[in-house]
């Protein structure tokens, strides 16, 4: 089975080939002859019923520097022309990310969207998680100095994060003493106009903070990603460490419960953050990594697997 794949996601140019997921699900797709075609959210069009884009056939190959080569632009209706469809781009997710979901929801049906657009639009990864509430820290959700002083107050040390952030971007943690807490709110609520995240910080993130991966609702496996000297922050792409590891018993749990939702919701590439072994932080279901990682300690074939899903529910349908 020879499938024609379009990939949205961010330039080619910009892939860190060492650790980027979606390279390798482009690798893994090109290795089973598949047909890679890139483009870019904002390249999406619409008329007359139909979505279509100019994109480009690209092959890949794991060289630094040469990792990618590109041909002249087609254009591709993303119903009638592709079998596959990645939304792989990177946040943040705004009015432009979830304008994509909605011109991409046009063409289900006729061709396969991975992850479902409508669920990523309405499960955005800090604010889903929210369901599952009975795994997470202790989280308000606000934009007022004064619901953030009282829940410093209530919990001694805090971290202050934008509600649809990625990548480890502006975390902070704010001391017992709420120093400069009033003045991040301040610059919080003039950079963004939704509210913020405020959670109890969790010592146990020295340890880590561990991504698991799950693949139509399967979890796949885990890596976990250590702060840096003097960070907080776990995120490899702001210089944690990854690690072999394996699942808690709680983190089991966590699973067993996030897992169905996934599926039924047709969610089939998702990362799940945990802190300290028991402590769920986000789910990721725009552009989760780390499967590079993973399949380095285990000796597994995440891209392969992933394929596998995919092929599969293309001959089923």
């Amino acid at each position: 089975m020879s499938l024609r794949v379009a990939v949205q996601m961010d330039p080619l140019e910009s892939v860190n080939i060492a650790g980027d997921s979606t390279f390798a699900i482009m690798l893994g797709a090109q290795a089973r002859g598949h047909k890679l075609f890139h483009y870019a959210a904002e390249d999406l069009n619409y008329a007359d019923g139909r979505v279509w884009t100019q994109a480009r056939p690209v092959t890949v190959q794991r060289v630094e520097g040469d990792h990618f080569q590109v041909g002249d632009p087609v254009t591709l209706d993303l119903g009638r022309d592709t079998d596959v469809v990645l939304m792989r781009q990177d946040p943040p997710f705004d009015l432009g990310y979830i304008t994509a979901t909605h011109l991409l929801e046009r063409v289900q049906g006729e061709t396969l969207v991975i992850n479902d657009p409508a669920s990523v639009r309405n499960a955005p990864e800090k604010v889903w998680v929210l369901d599952f509430a009975r795994f997470m820290p202790p989280t308000l959700v606000t934009r007022s100095v004064d619901e953030a002083r009282a829940f410093l107050a209530e919990h001694g040390e805090i971290v202050v994060k934008p509600l649809h952030g990625n990548g480890g971007k502006a975390i902070f943690k704010i001391a017992s003493d709420g120093a400069n807490l009033s003045s991040l709110i301040e610059v919080f609520n003039t950079a963004y106009r939704e509210p913020h995240m405020v959670q109890a910080f969790l010592p146990g993130v020295a340890e880590g903070d561990k991504r698991i991966v799950f693949v139509d609702g399967e979890v796949t496996g885990a890596v976990n990603r250590i702060p840096g000297e003097g960070e907080i922050r776990s995120n490899l792409a702001v210089g944690g460490k990854a690690a072999k590891t394996g699942l808690t018993s709680r983190e089991e749990e966590i699973c067993a419960a996030i897992g169905p939702e996934l599926r039924a919701r047709g969610l089939f590439f998702v990362g799940i953050d945990v802190i300290g072994g028991e402590w769920l932080t986000e789910i990721n279901v725009t552009s989760p990594t780390g499967i590079v990682a993973i399949d380095r300690f285990n000796g597994t074939d995440t891209p392969a697997l992933i394929w596998d899903c995919i092929e599969g529910k293309i001959a089923n349908a």
